[in-house]
């Protein structure tokens, strides 16, 4: 009886246990996450703001009187 049972509780574990196919689910939520950042740091680089604040420093730094 014990046996039996020990066999049941040692095959249900190893069914919990069975990973296969997690680390493409991982990649693929990574992948997404990476392509969602990079969208968002495109959005910003190329957001009024922050063209208007790298040309005014280009700017400062191109002219010859200091500010």
């Amino acid at each position: 009886m014990l046996t039996r049972a020990y066999a049941h509780t040692t095959a249900r574990l190893q069914v919990i246990r069975n990973e296969q196919g997690m680390s493409t689910i991982e990649y693929a939520m990574g992948s997404l996450a990476a392509a969602a950042l990079a969208a968002v740091l495109y959005m910003v680089i190329n957001g009024n703001g922050v063209v208007s604040a790298i040309e005014g420093i280009i700017t400062d730094a191109l002219s010859n009187t200091p500010s």
